[in-house]
């Protein structure tokens, strides 16, 4: 199971929005869906240099880490600035049921792309019964 890691996440967004302060780096915005034995996570980042991107996962906490930087423009005038520039980060948590060794990761169209395998031990799978046929001896 995939969870979210931080609570407070939303209050910092409408606090920079309405201070026009940053009190963390900017966060990227993310879809996460299980389909059968995999999880697939995409999280959005136009402009990003791939290089720039950094997964680590340590104790089943996921963290994605990017940079995108102001272009190199010597004078200009700015008159808009309305993207979020400089470092992003996530982190999730993988639950025990994932099996972070094996994840995959991609990069295409401004979008990174994750594949987590559902762990072995979390899969569904059939228990046998076992089924005894021989009648019990009754004394007489």
């Amino acid at each position: 199971m995939l969870m979210r890691t931080d609570p407070f996440r939303e209050f910092d967004r409408l606090a920079e929005q309405f201070f026009g302060t940053t009190t963390r780096p900017a966060m990227m915005r993310m879809d996460a869906y299980r389909d059968g034995d995999w999880f697939h996570v995409h999280f959005d980042l136009p402009g990003v240099d791939p290089d720039s991107i950094d997964l680590t996962v340590e104790r089943n906490i996921l963290t994605v880490r990017a940079e995108r930087r102001h272009p190199e423009v010597k004078e200009a005038e700015q008159v808009i600035a309305e993207r979020p520039m400089g470092t992003f980060s996530r982190e999730l948590f993988l639950g025990d049921s994932l099996d972070a060794d094996k994840l995959e990761a991609s990069y295409d169209s401004g979008v990174l792309s994750l594949r987590i395998p559902v762990a072995d031990h979390a899969k569904p799978r059939r228990i046998a019964v076992a089924a005894h046929t021989g009648r019990r001896a009754i004394n007489a």
